[in-house]
């Protein structure tokens, strides 16, 4: 569950409702989730605690699926399919998956795409965009001068401010959905202590 309430449809303002007309139809979310693609939902319902944070989220959804976009919708989904896997975040991976489909990325790109450095699947830019995006996820934005000077042989400077953006959001949204426990991010810490069986009590400590 997640660590925030829920709204509810009865307690949702205008523009929440409206909102969750068009994702959910009538049903009131918190009470019936699910959504069309077979998440939760429940992403949309905590972040309707504050409908301004919501509705500013959805002005960003629109901004990097507008027609003005200077980034082309393929590298855009593959920077954000990387940024989930490298952010840990299995609800931003899974989500834009589908998307990248959509967007002409293929079924062998999203098989190697966690081992991307040394699959063949992927052309130069392709590589320049998954090598920018690795180093602002994982490596928290220390570019390095090759990395950077490979993707301006591919990107115009608009594309790279759109693509840097891009990336930063949704590392920020893989990391609001884990600490909340959104979406497919519910999971417990795998990272704890597994206590050695009652017969090794009496011995080594030792690995």
């Amino acid at each position: 569950m997640p660590r925030l309430r829920q709204v509810p449809r009865d307690d949702a303002s205008d523009e929440v409702a409206a909102t969750y007309r068009a994702i959910f139809g009538e049903r009131d979310p918190v009470a019936e989730p699910g959504t069309v693609t077979g998440t939760p939902g429940n992403w949309w319902t905590v972040f309707a605690l504050v409908p301004e944070i919501l509705a500013q989220c959805q002005a960003g959804f629109a901004l990097f699926n507008s027609k003005e976009r200077r980034l082309q919708p393929r590298l855009r989904e593959l920077a954000l399919i990387r940024a989930g896997f490298g952010a840990e975040s299995q609800f931003v991976f899974s989500q834009h998956a589908k998307a990248a489909r959509a967007a002409g990325v293929s079924a062998e790109q999203l098989r190697d795409l966690p081992a991307w450095t040394v699959s063949d699947a992927f052309d130069e830019p392709e590589r320049a965009v998954l090598a920018y995006t690795d180093q602002v996820i994982i490596e928290r934005g220390r570019v390095q001068d090759g990395v950077f000077a490979r993707l301006r042989e591919h990107l115009t400077d608009e594309a790279i401010l759109e693509l840097t953006y891009l990336i930063g959001t949704y590392g920020m949204h893989a990391t609001i959905c884990r600490a909340l426990r959104l979406e497919y991010d519910d999971i417990d810490e795998r990272v704890r202590e597994v206590p050695m069986p009652a017969r090794g009590a009496s011995g080594s400590a030792g690995s």
